[in-house]
C-alpha cells in the first residue's frame, strides 16, 4: 500500500447543461481526518455523501473541499400570484361603474401592481437535476484521485528521506557500538588508571571495595542495551516503510524511542566520540521525527 503525505492540492472541473461546477481539494497535516465542506446554497444534501467518499479514501489530514456551481445560461421565468389577481379584478368589479373609464386592464398596469407578478431563475426538471448531480459526484471522485496521486508522489518523496534517515541513525548506533572506547581492553585500562589515581589519593581506600564499585559503574554505563533496541526500532520503521498505508503514527511513536535511547546514550557515554555521535543521533532523530508529522 503507498504511502501518503497529508499535504496535496486537486481540482476537478466541467459542464452539465447549462451550469459549471468546480471542486477544489486542499489537505495539510493533521492529528486525524478533519473535513471542512463549503458547498453552494441549496445542495446541503450532498455533505454526508461528500463526508463518506472522504473517509474511505483518506485516513488523516485537515482538508478543505469546497465546490462551486454557476449557471452560465439565465432563464427567468414569470410566476403569476393567481390570487393577487384575483383580488384585483374583484376589487374592479367591486367598484363598477363607479369607475370612470372602466374597461379592459393593461399589461402595463398590471405589472405595476406589487406582488402580482414574480420575475425569477427557472427551476431545472427533474432529469436535469439528475445530470447536474451525477456530473459533481463524478467530479468528486476525480478530484479525490488527484488529491491521493499527489499525496502518494509527496509520500514516496518522503519514503526515501526517512529511509535515509533511518539509515544514518542505523549507521551512528552501529558507530557507538565499534567505538574503540567499548572496548574490554579500554574499559580495563580507564577502570585501572581511575582505580591507581584514587588509591594514591587515598592509600586507606579498600582496593577490592573499589573494583567492586568501578566495575559496578561500568556495568550501569554499558551501552548495549541501549544500542540493541536503536537496532530493533531501526528495523522495524524499515518494515513500516515497505508496507506502506497511514504508518504515520507508528512512525511517530519509533521516533520518541529513537529519542530516548539517544538520550540515555548520551548521559551514559563515557568517551567524547560516544558522546558526538550520541548528540549527532538526537540531530538525525529530531529531522526524522519533522518529517514524520507529513505522513497520513
Amino acid at each position: 500500500m503507498a504511502l501518503q503525505s497529508m499535504t496535496g492540492f486537486a481540482r476537478s472541473e466541467g459542464t452539465v447543461g447549462r451550469y459549471r461546477w468546480s471542486w477544489e481539494l486542499r489537505s495539510v497535516n493533521g492529528k486525524g481526518l478533519d473535513v471542512r465542506l463549503r458547498l453552494p446554497p441549496g445542495m446541503d444534501a450532498l455533505e454526508t455523501e461528500v463526508r463518506q467518499a472522504l473517509a474511505a479514501r483518506l485516513a488523516r489530514g485537515n482538508l478543505q473541499a469546497a465546490l462551486t456551481v454557476t449557471a452560465t445560461e439565465n432563464r427567468i421565468e414569470a410566476v403569476l400570484n393567481t390570487e393577487t389577481l384575483n383580488a384585483v379584478l374583484a376589487l374592479r368589479d367591486t367598484l363598477g361603474a363607479g369607475v370612470v373609464e372602466a374597461g379592459p386592464m393593461k399589461m402595463d398596469t398590471l405589472l405595476s401592481i406589487r406582488g402580482l407578478v414574480d420575475f425569477r431563475d427557472a427551476e431545472d426538471d427533474a432529469d436535469a437535476i439528475v445530470s447536474r448531480e451525477a456530473a459533481i459526484r463524478a467530479g468528486l471522485d476525480l478530484a479525490v484521485d488527484r488529491l491521493c496521486a499527489m499525496r502518494e508522489r509527496e509520500g514516496e518523496a518522503l519514503a526515501q528521506l526517512l529511509s535515509a534517515q533511518i539509515g544514518a541513525i542505523d549507521g551512528l548506533a552501529r558507530a557507538v557500538e565499534a567505538d574503540p572506547s567499548r572496548s574490554p581492553v579500554e574499559i580495563v585500562r580507564k577502570l585501572d588508571g581511575q582505580i591507581a589515581l584514587l588509591t594514591e589519593a587515598a592509600p586507606s581506600l579498600d582496593r577490592d571495595r573499589l573494583h567492586a564499585e568501578a566495575v559496578l559503574m561500568a556495568t550501569k554505563a554499558d551501552l548495549r542495551e541501549e544500542i540493541d533496541r536503536l537496532k530493533a526500532h531501526t528495523s522495524a520503521a524499515t518494515e513500516l516503510l515497505s508496507a506502506g498505508g497511514p504508518i504515520g503514527r507508528k512512525l511517530d511513536f519509533i521516533a520518541q524511542e529513537f529519542n530516548r535511547e539517544a538520550n540515555t546514550i548520551c548521559s551514559k557515554s563515557n568517551a567524547v566520540t560516544v558522546t558526538a555521535a550520541g548528540i549527532e543521533l538526537k540531530v538525525v532523530i529530531d529531522q526524522f521525527r519533522e518529517q514524520v508529522q507529513n505522513l497520513e
